[in-house]
């Protein structure tokens, strides 16, 4: 009789099953699995931030085709002329596509700038109510979540989220481009002496179409004299926006970073010229200008938001643009700033505001909004402003863009009157319904700008107390920290002391008023040259010129 096996019967144990290798390195595979456990059971809800330790000061796409040319673009001493060339099916199924849906994409161009050919750079239209005239009934409609500029879409690709109290899509993509100010519709603004000029754009004219030039965006690495987009701002001929070139000027001088710009003739396909201003268009090279490379630059979004949001960067990607250093910088400062702006005791705020911002860029900042009338600034509609954060000093200073609505306000406003929609329009404050307030300059649009709500609460911000708190605070829309920096006796000094420079520098000195002069001969020389921008040039020198007479009187400015 045959014996039975003894292990053919017999269940193979738990630790016979596993592999060879593993059974042999079972004790560190164990501890690696109860370590993931644990991390599991503490750390699941927590966010895990990577922190990248590059050292590149500039990490910017590399321009490996810089064309020279021979003409600086932005002389302001040298005539300029522009010619672009496209398919015009192309721009027609471009125009189709933005009429249905206010989609703002590329399409291909020759371009000719100063006698240098380029081929197949990119061209898009620039801008939100600026444009409402190309879209026709649709563009009049209440269009609260229009996505503005397409092509800089949100996180998920479609509209972004707006901030709380805030109809989804307002904020829209990077598009609205700080609306570009508020209203296009103001373009001229101050170049009327105040008013604000609502442009009758047409397809049938694209010589007259606020343009966006992007040099490399069929030729990767390409730019031109280290420009990589140029922007043609809204307004020609007769209508150019003299008081943005005023403003960049007057800025540039004090020594403030600003945008450069120039007139130039432009044609396209053959279109009869149209004298234009065309302006550096802040990108990832003039992020990586500021703070000597080594600062990052953020620009805030048409009607962001300046509410903490929690402690995720990726949050505020729908109120900020991040211009530069992406690879190795995120949003966090922003949120750290914010954060602390929102939470911080009044004292707190005057004692360690410095921690955080560079207090003396702030009050220039401030003091040129004030000085230069701008309907627009941080506080305004469209919150045209940048954020600079130096990587050294680990403190913000706040840049200055899109001036095409100053000198649109009350020229006899002091360094302690608003100077938004709320106080510095002429003939007093908002009227209370969202209208437009009384004795405002004609062609401003009535109630909100098209695309954009009312900050919540009414004309006085979050808490509608803009203008019971009255004085340099107040205006059409607050911004946290314009606000509280010009609320704080602890800053009265700095401010004033800004204040009284820059009138220096600005008025007192004549600068002004000698700028008016030389930008309306480069205005003329670009072809501008009419009866139209005649009586422009003359309304905006009788605005310098009063803005100067009224700031000459105020024993506060002139110390």
């Amino acid at each position: 009789m045959t014996g039975t096996s003894t292990t053919g019967g017999r269940k193979r144990r738990l630790r016979d099953r596993l592999p060879v290798r593993l059974r042999h390195h079972w004790k560190p595979a164990a501890t690696l699995g109860v370590g993931l456990v644990t991390m599991v059971a503490f750390l699941g809800d927590v966010r895990i931030s990577p922190y990248v330790t590059s050292t590149s000061r500039v990490e910017a796409d590399a321009i490996t085709d810089n064309v020279t040319g021979t003409v600086g673009l932005y002389d302001t001493s040298a005539s300029h002329t522009i010619q672009l060339t496209y398919q015009q099916t192309d721009f027609e199924k471009m125009m189709k596509e933005f009429e249905e849906d206010g989609t703002k994409d590329y399409i291909k161009a020759d371009l000719v700038v100063d006698g240098v050919y380029l081929n197949d750079v990119g061209i898009r239209l620039k801008g939100n109510s600026t444009l409402m005239s190309l879209r026709g009934d649709q563009g009049k409609q209440g269009r609260q979540g229009e996505q503005g500029e397409q092509g800089e879409q949100g996180p998920q690709g479609g509209a972004e989220a707006g901030p709380p109290g805030q109809a989804a899509g307002q904020e829209g993509q990077e598009g609205q481009e700080g609306q570009e100010g508020q209203a296009e519709q103001g373009g001229q603004g101050g170049g009327r002496g105040g008013g604000m000029v609502q442009y009758d754009l047409s397809a049938e004219k694209p010589e007259e179409l606020p343009w966006l030039v992007k040099i490399d965006e069929y030729v990767e690495g390409r730019a031109y004299q280290g420009e990589r987009e140029i922007s043609l701002r809204p307004g020609s001929n007769g209508q150019v926006p003299l008081n943005e070139a005023l403003s960049l000027s007057l800025t540039d001088t004090s020594g403030q970073q600003a945008e450069r710009y120039a007139f130039t003739s432009v044609e396209v396909n053959d279109r009869p010229a149209a004298a234009r201003l065309m302006v550096e268009n802040p990108d990832t090279d003039y992020g990586d200008e500021a703070g000597d490379g080594n600062a990052v630059l953020y620009k805030a979004r048409a009607g962001s938001s300046f509410a903490y949001q929690g402690d995720d960067p990726s949050k505020y990607e729908s109120s900020f643009k991040q211009l530069n250093k992406k690879g190795s910088q995120d949003l966090e400062p922003v949120m750290k700033l914010i954060k602390w702006v929102e939470n911080a005791s009044d004292e707190e705020f005057a004692r360690d505001l410095d921690q955080y911002v560079d207090v003396e860029s702030l009050a220039a900042y401030v003091a040129t909004q004030n000085l230069l009338l701008n309907f627009d600034d941080m506080a305004g509609p469209g919150k045209n402003y940048l954020l600079r954060y130096d990587l050294d000093t680990k403190k913000f200073s706040v840049l200055g863009w899109d001036y095409n609505l100053t000198f649109s306000g009350d020229a006899t406003a002091g360094p302690d009157d608003a100077t938004g929609m709320g106080g510095g329009m002429p003939g007093g404050g908002e009227d209370g319904d969202g209208q437009r307030p009384s004795g405002a300059p004609e062609g401003m649009p009535e109630g909100f700008p098209e695309g954009e709500e009312m900050p919540q609460g009414g004309p006085g911000g979050a808490d509608g107390k803009g203008q019971e708190r009255g004085g340099r605070a107040g205006g059409a829309a607050e911004h946290p920290l314009k606000t509280r920096f010009l609320e704080s006796d602890a800053f009265d000094e700095v401010y004033l002391t800004a204040y009284q420079k820059l009138y220096q520098e600005f008025y007192a000195s004549g600068t002004a008023a000698k700028e008016v002069k030389a930008i309306a001969g480069q205005a003329r020389a670009a072809g501008a040259g009419s009866e139209e921008l005649d009586t422009a040039v003359s309304q905006l020198t009788g605005t310098v010129t009063d803005r100067a007479a009224a700031l000459a009187k105020d024993e506060q400015v002139t110390g």
